[in-house]
């Protein structure tokens, strides 16, 4: 993400001449994700409320505001505890939500 000052305020660049999926993701208190990864798109989560992320193996809390860069290939997912989690995600490259590989989902997809 790039933010840019104008005399007016500024505004948050999230992608530039790139193809893209934009999404606001929902996460209902104590719902989670599945553990998964993704061959052909990398993935730019912006957080409209805070929440909890796994990237790899370590697991931290989110602040309302930050953004998470999530490669292709790599291991994340994200979760609620007691409060609904928002999130505007981005993915660049190929989307298609069969490239989701599972890697473990509480589900049983």
């Amino acid at each position: 993400m790039r933010e840019v000052s104008k005399p007016w305020g500024n505004f948050k660049q999230f992608i530039l001449n790139e193809k893209a999926t934009v999404k606001i993701l929902e996460v209902n208190p104590n719902g989670v994700l599945s553990l998964q990864k993704h061959k052909k798109r990398n993935e730019m989560w912006y957080f409209l409320t805070p929440g909890w992320v796994e990237i790899g193996s370590k697991i931290r809390q989110v602040k309302r505001g930050e953004t998470i860069k999530i490669k292709k290939m790599q291991a994340h997912r994200l979760f609620a505890k007691k409060d609904r989690v928002q999130v505007l995600e981005i993915s660049s490259g190929y989307f298609d939500e069969k490239d989701i590989i599972r890697l473990e989902d509480k589900y049983g997809r």
